[in-house]
């Protein structure tokens, strides 16, 4: 790889190096060449012919140099950088063109709707309308920091009030994300993301976890064991199956004989559409014992949508699915949440929502002493670690209990003669 220093017309001094091959396109009637910096353009825009595609070597000149000696050191840099693979072609691609007709056309069918919905948003509400015009090259930390700071005072849409730091962090989860995804694709050589310093949030900011203790859980359970989505409550209580899950959930992935149903997919909110996902990681896809008093309920589901099929006739609709309205159609994760949130007003308990009966599970479970990695695999979570952060509340009682077993251990082991 070689690199030449030239002294220009008005006394600087510039670089020009080889940077290897490089995809490009050349007209066929004019002979013009063109770099594919991003996409490949349909027609030559200089005459309108044919483009082919061919690679070519790329030459790269800086100039602005004060003298020969400082156009030496920074052409060593950059082809230290080319020989590790590191280096990136200068460009004017903004933020905004490479978060909307990249980067979000790129991960579309790679995640989750919901997911995808959620990016959107904090490219086109949080991030485009404030740094969206700078280069992505001159992208820092500091110029992220910025936004930051101005989504805290006037980042909502009324623009006279802020964002929590919690929505800030989860916009800096996004840009970085992205920012991430450009230095894979060699659009920038670092991630500026990593320079930035996104709010800290505090355990008032955050979602306070909020579970019932076995004596309220057993009340709701109760009082609502006629309701509609009765079922569907117990189900996620003695499961700590999410959501999604348990409204995703067909009656060929149920087997109550077993006493064992297998979780293979999730039903999402779209906006006011439902989609239908894999789960949230790999370990969601597993199989979850019942108990008794379970398998009772997913029978009398059974033959409440029996009895629902009979009374629509023709109008019913078989999805499969074991949580179904009365025509057979899928619940909306959102109205089931709201439908919850009725249920608890009604039957009068402590407020919690309806993602914390999977909390409730999990916290009951620990402080019965069921090893933590048991819990881990029936709530689906990636690692067992997520589980001890999650539940640590849950931890100290069990710490206790193992410190009083373990000094009857050793004290009756010193009453008992040798």
């Amino acid at each position: 790889m070689q690199g030449h220093i030239r002294k220009r017309s008005r006394g600087s001094w510039e670089y020009i190096i080889d940077i290897g091959p490089h995809p490009a396109q050349r007209c066929s009637s004019c002979r013009r060449r063109f770099w594919v910096e991003r996409r490949p353009k349909a027609e030559c825009p200089r005459c309108g012919g044919r483009l082919a595609e061919t690679e070519e070597r790329r030459r790269q000149t800086k100039a602005g140099f004060a003298s020969r000696k400082e156009a030496q050191v920074a052409m060593n840099k950059t082809l230290v950088a080319v020989e590790e693979h590191s280096y990136v072609a200068p460009t004017h691609l903004s933020l905004r063109e490479y978060l909307t007709r990249e980067w979000l056309p790129a991960i579309e069918a790679t995640i989750r709707p919901s997911t995808f919905r959620s990016y959107k948003q904090h490219v086109e509400c949080h991030i485009c309308p404030h740094i969206g015009s700078v280069q992505m090259q001159k992208l820092s930390g500091a110029s992220i920091n910025a936004l930051y700071a101005k989504l805290a005072v006037s980042g909502k849409r009324d623009g006279k009030s802020g964002l929590s730091a919690l929505s800030i962090r989860h916009t800096h989860a996004t840009l970085h994300r992205a920012l991430k995804d450009a230095v894979r694709w060699e659009r920038v050589s670092r991630n500026p993301a990593d320079a930035a310093d996104p709010p800290r949030v505090s355990s008032a900011g955050a979602h306070e976890m909020k579970t019932w203790d076995a004596r309220q859980l057993a009340a709701f359970l109760g009082a609502t064991r006629s309701d509609r989505l009765g079922g569907l409550w117990h189900l996620l209580a003695m499961t700590g199956m999410r959501r999604g899950e348990a409204l995703g959930l067909r009656w060929e992935d149920v087997d109550l004989e077993a006493g064992r149903i297998s979780v293979r997919r999730a039903l999402i909110p779209n906006g006011k559409v439902v989609v239908v996902s894999e789960p949230k990681t790999a370990r969601g896809r597993r199989a979850i014992a019942l108990d008794p008093e379970t398998v009772l309920v997913l029978r009398a589901q059974a033959a409440r949508q029996l009895s629902d099929q009979q009374r629509k006739g023709s109008t019913w609709r078989d999805t499969g699915l074991v949580f179904t309205k009365e025509d057979g159609e899928a619940w909306h994760p959102e109205v089931a949440s709201r439908f919850f949130r009725q249920a608890v007003r009604r039957v009068a308990l402590p407020t919690i929502r309806l993602h914390d009966l999977r909390h409730t599970h999990a916290t009951l479970a620990l402080r019965a002493g069921i090893h933590p990695k048991v819990v881990s695999e029936r709530l689906g979570h990636a690692t067992i670690s997520i589980t001890l952060d999650t539940y640590s509340h849950a931890i100290p009682a069990m710490q206790e209990e193992a410190a009083t077993l373990i000094a009857e251990l050793v004290l009756t082991a010193a009453r008992t003669p040798a």
